[in-house]
């Protein structure tokens, strides 16, 4: 009989209540896991247009400095517009046919201009400013893009101008305020009088 009571007494397990309580908690547990897992799955699409917009940003602005840094002169300089003068490789300014390598490139005016939503860029013969804009970057939610080195007053000219910044004002996803994003370059070319 001793023997069968030590054998009852040495056999282990949980009870009832222990099992209730276990899987209660467990629930609690897992129903915290599931909550993180759809704030993510809710919230990555935001992250996702955000990187995007961003991306994208940063493209623009090194196809701006780019171009602006092989430009020869600003002839235009405001806030929301800038224009100069470069040498593109295309066979006609405005074109869309692109000169092989062995070609000198032409001499082109080259403006880009922003609004509250978008920039486009329009591409004209040297000295006019008459062309079909192209739109190369929407999103954006100022037009005050471009500032410049020395600033552009009344008593100075555009083309003066030796330094240009470039910033763009990112909506959050989420409409609380704003990303920004810029970039700057020298006119390298004027320098060197080209």
């Amino acid at each position: 009989m001793r023997l069968r009571l030590r054998q009852v007494r040495a056999e282990e397990g949980f009870t009832l209540i222990e099992l209730l309580v276990a899987s209660a908690m467990g629930a609690v547990v897992m129903g915290a896991v599931a909550m993180l897992v759809i704030a993510a799955v809710k919230g990555q699409p935001e992250i996702s247009k955000q990187a995007q917009n961003i991306t994208t940003a940063r493209w623009v602005l090194e196809r701006f400095t780019h171009e602006l840094r092989n430009g020869l002169s600003v002839t235009k300089a405001e806030p929301d517009e800038v224009s100069f003068q470069a040498y593109v490789r295309r066979s006609t300014c405005g074109g869309t046919a692109t000169l092989p390598a062995s070609t000198p490139a032409i001499k082109c005016q080259v403006t880009y201009s922003c609004t509250t939503t978008a920039c486009s860029r329009t591409e004209s013969a040297a000295g006019t400013y008459t062309g079909t804009p192209r739109e190369i970057f929407s999103g954006i939610d100022s037009s005050q893009v471009f500032t410049y080195v020395p600033e552009v007053s009344e008593a100075s000219e555009a083309s003066e101008v030796t330094y240009v910044k470039v910033t763009l004002s990112l909506p959050e996803p989420d409409g609380v305020g704003a990303f920004t994003v810029s970039s700057g370059t020298s006119l390298r070319n004027a320098t060197l009088g080209y």
